[in-house]
């Protein structure tokens, strides 16, 4: 994954959240309030130090008042169709060397340079590790997954599902959920993420 590490760098994920952050002349201390999350947290994704999980994200986009897509697109870009070639979406490793705990998975956007959408399409690589429940996570909105290959455990409220090629889960994402693969190698699958503004 270190090809998706080099290209999260070029979308300055950190650097649009400060930039939005002072336009709206809100403190560190103002976006923690207003997301959930820490400040030193917060402090690391500014700095490129941390690529925030998806979740923590759109807690962020909802904060600052804008969409998930402002993270993901290019300065001007006003495309009214998109085609992205593979290899060739703002990919993101949620993987962090500071971090004891990693995150089960990487992500790739696949609207990448598309303003103005509603849905956030990403594809999205699965590790293989061991369950935790601090990776259950929810927010406003809905999600769509389709796995392409591997096996994933999917973690919904109680309920535990296997999920393996052509399954596919549609659901309502203000219920805890979370996912890692299971098996002998990653898995990777397709995920709608639709957020109400």
């Amino acid at each position: 994954m270190s090809d998706i590490r080099e290209e999260v760098k070029d979308l300055l994920i950190g650097l649009k959240i400060r930039r939005l952050r002072q336009e709206r002349r809100m403190t560190l201390q103002n976006l923690s309030e207003a997301t959930g999350l820490s400040k030193p947290l917060l402090s690391q994704v500014e700095n490129e130090q941390v690529i925030p999980p998806l979740a923590t994200l759109l807690r962020i986009a909802k904060a600052l008042k804008v969409g998930l897509h402002t993270f993901f697109q290019e300065e001007g870009s006003v495309e009214k169709c998109l085609l992205v070639r593979a290899g060739e979406g703002g990919s993101h490793d949620t993987h962090s060397s500071r971090s004891r705990r990693r995150t089960p998975y990487a992500y790739q956007s696949l609207g990448y340079g598309k303003k103005q959408r509603n849905l956030e399409p990403f594809l999205i690589e699965f590790d293989v590790q061991p369950w935790r429940d601090d990776l259950l996570v929810s927010h406003d909105g809905e999600e769509f997954l389709y796995i392409l290959e591997g096996q994933v455990e999917f973690h919904y409220g109680d309920e535990v599902m296997a999920v393996g090629p052509g399954d596919s889960l549609y659901y309502d994402s203000n219920e805890p959920h979370g996912y890692v693969a299971v098996g002998e190698v990653p898995a990777r699958a397709v995920a709608v993420i639709y957020s109400q503004e």
